[in-house]
């Protein structure tokens, strides 16, 4: 095996933009999961006997080059948006890179510190500031893996990040060249992780908790908004959306436990508005089926609240859900009034969104459900007290129009196949212009529709009850992680200790 060297520091740095172009390729629209099994190595050998500074700053080139390239569908809004965006979440790459270079600088170095180093930066990044933002975890290149949606479904995403990390941290040690002793040790670290890992998938998939199923629904999506573009005047005064929408469901026949009207279907509040009330029953009676509808209502500070209307099969309003996790620059304006000079963002979110306080559950056809709205499937740590809870489908209502052809639909859906798999509940996700998708409660997706086009698409999904571990235990990878990254601290400054104690009894035994 050819063994490696880190000279040229410009070497380092086009291994750092390898890795962030390569982790890219990983995701959609290129889609090529298996990449991420390597591409990090170009980065992890740069960090290879670099200063902590330089270690930071190898990896916010490397996150920059990512997340620029990743998010690049927030180029729709501008440089204003995705450039501050990118480099914002860089940063903890950054700090995950000082993390991993002082341990070594101090003689601490294994690949499973350098994966709980990196699932902690993950973690923080998905949870601070701002609610965090949790679309970049490498584990979701494996989205389309079933070993990868097992381990998913024993430790959650994070344990699919963590064996990620691992895997490529392994093969940096492998592969370069060092002093012998260091080499044997780190060769020996290497194959041990390695089988760890593989031991770890083989029991995932083996022992992986199958959840039981409770019967079935029969649901229809409405995906209605076939225009890659902004509505002219003459098509909002026509109210476009609601009738594209109610159109497709007059073409529904027979009857459905659920008929989803996705974000943005509506373009008032139907509590207030008469001509969308009858619709709304008229569908939900005619079809015997409870309708779910999304509208931006008003809060009573005057600010708008993103929601989830449920209605019965006999035409009542018996249900609603305010989204909980808004999104930053999106839904809110963070530091508004510092921020006032900037024009775009009085232009584009004139006024902010209130968050809503109780979870989105309801009951339909003696099943529990959960509706959560949009961004927040990306949290895997809050989809999970849903089923937790009792939810046995879970929908994700969205509206994915800003990024007309881009990728970010795609990998939304990704996220939304680690969400089943982690839960064991099946994934229903209903976009106003694409793509819907239906995924089963292992993390396949068995039905899909297009971007913008248009489509009524009917289904049957199986509801499903029982706990996989990562339901019942939670996010014990990541308390894993916080314990032994404290426990290599101790051992780190119990042995600085030390040798600075045998080297203070030398000086004095010479003195």
């Amino acid at each position: 095996m050819p063994r490696l060297r880190v000279t040229d520091p410009r070497r380092r740095f086009a291994a750092a933009v390898a890795t962030g172009v390569l982790l890219a390729l990983s995701r959609p629209p290129t889609d090529l999961g298996l990449l991420a099994i390597v591409a990090l190595v170009p980065l992890l050998w740069s960090w290879r006997g670099t200063s902590p500074r330089g270690a930071a700053l190898l990896a916010f080139v490397s996150g920059c080059t990512y997340y620029g390239l990743l998010v690049s569908w927030a180029w729709y809004f501008g440089a204003i948006a995705v450039v501050p965006f990118a480099a914002v979440l860089s940063l903890y790459w950054a700090a995950a890179g000082a993390t991993v270079a002082r341990f070594a600088r101090g003689g601490r170095s294994h690949p499973l510190l350098t994966a709980a180093i990196w699932v902690l930066a993950e973690a923080l990044v998905a949870r601070w500031p701002l609610g965090g933002f949790s679309w970049g975890e490498v584990g979701y290149a494996l989205h389309d893996l079933a070993p990868a949606r097992s381990l998913a479904a024993l430790g959650g995403l994070p344990l699919v990040s963590f064996v990620v990390v691992a895997v490529n941290a392994s093969l940096v040690d492998l592969m370069l060249r060092e002093a012998r002793r260091d080499r044997r040790r780190m060769q020996r670290a290497a194959v041990a992780t390695l089988a760890a890992v593989l031991a770890v998938g083989v029991l995932a998939g083996a022992f992986a908790l199958r959840p039981t199923t409770s019967g079935q629904l029969k649901i229809a999506i409405l995906q209605g908004n076939d225009l890659n573009r902004d509505l002219t005047r003459e098509e909002r005064d026509a109210r476009y959306l609601p009738t594209s929408h109610f159109e497709l469901a007059k073409q529904l026949t027979g009857r459905y436990d659920l008929v989803i009207f996705p974000e943005s279907s509506l373009d008032e509040d139907p509590r207030g508005d008469t001509w969308l009330t009858e619709n709304l029953a008229a569908t939900a009676t005619r079809l015997r089926s409870a309708v779910l509808a999304n509208a931006v209502t008003d809060a009573r500070d005057g600010r708008a609240v993103n929601t989830n209307l449920l209605y019965g099969p006999d035409g009542r309003l018996v249900a609603t859900y305010a989204k909980r996790h808004l999104v930053p620059f999106g839904e809110f304006v963070p530091f508004r009034e510092q921020l006032g000079f900037i024009d775009a963002i009085e232009r584009e979110i004139p006024r902010d969104f209130a968050p809503g306080s109780k979870a989105g559950m309801a009951t339909v056809s003696g099943h529990r459900i959960a509706t959560v709205i949009c961004f927040e499937s990306a949290f895997g740590h809050q989809i999970r007290p849903l089923v937790d809870s009792g939810a046995e489908v879970i929908i994700v209502s969205t509206n994915n129009r800003s990024y007309r052809r881009s990728a970010n639909s795609a990998q939304h859906v990704a996220l939304g196949q680690m969400r089943a798999a982690e839960t064991g509940r099946p994934v229903v996700q209903a976009a106003i212009s694409g793509i819907t998708a239906v995924i089963d409660a292992h993390g396949r997706v068995v039905e899909r529709n297009g971007l913008f086009n248009r489509k009524a698409i009917t289904t049957t999904v199986t509801p499903t009850r029982g706990d996989t571990p990562y339901v019942r235990f939670g996010e014990w990878v990541l308390l894993a992680c916080i314990i032994g990254v404290l426990l290599a601290s101790v051992a780190a400054a119990t042995s600085r200790r030390t040798v600075r104690l045998v080297d203070s009894e030398t000086v004095e035994a010479r003195a």
